[in-house]
């Protein structure tokens, strides 16, 4: 039940940030938000439960032996960047208005009298340009098993080369 629950978390956290940007957008043109700002709490909430399942499932799974430590570790990971996007979702509400957008430009740049441009805030690519959240999370799985597979090809490629400079030493102390 773990990776349903995950999955249901991150997709608490991202029509949170949804709503919040929807809320945003609203209260610049004057408009009302209140129900908005309902909803968003309670999905906070729903979000904040989720998170302390998902810590105690994974607390019972290493107590219990079910997982090994380093499994326990990397779901530890994934809980604790839940927690992370969780309190920003929530510092993002409770900063009402434009000024958050202001104050969070200024922070990526390096503060608004530097005037160093940030990669972050450059237009978004054309490959995810488009592309739903769970279109991203597809994209981003199929490049690091590119990456993997690369990485497989250069352990070989090393160990062959491992393999042949110890023949090599042994050739050269057998013609000594």
């Amino acid at each position: 039940p773990r990776l349903p629950l995950y999955d249901a978390a991150c997709q608490v956290a991202q029509e949170v940030a949804e709503k919040i940007q929807e809320r945003n957008r609203y209260q610049r043109n004057g408009e009302s938000s209140a129900k908005l700002n309902v909803i968003i709490r309670s999905s906070l909430q729903n979000l904040s439960e989720k998170i302390d399942q998902l810590r105690d499932l994974l607390l019972r799974a290493v107590s219990t032996h079910q997982i090994t430590q380093l499994e326990g570790d990397r779901r530890q990971n994934l809980v604790d960047d839940l927690l992370t996007r969780q309190k920003q979702l929530q510092a993002s509400y409770k900063n009402e208005g434009p000024e958050p957008d202001v104050i969070r430009s200024s922070l990526m740049t390096g503060g608004v009298k530097r005037g160093v441009t940030n990669p972050w805030l450059l237009e978004e690519s054309e490959e995810t340009r488009g592309l739903g959240f769970g279109d991203l999370r597809q994209q981003q799985r199929r490049i690091i098993e590119e990456q993997d597979a690369g990485l497989d090809a250069l352990s070989s490629i090393i160990s062959r080369q491992k393999q042949m400079g110890q023949e090599i030493g042994n050739e050269l102390d057998e013609q000594n």
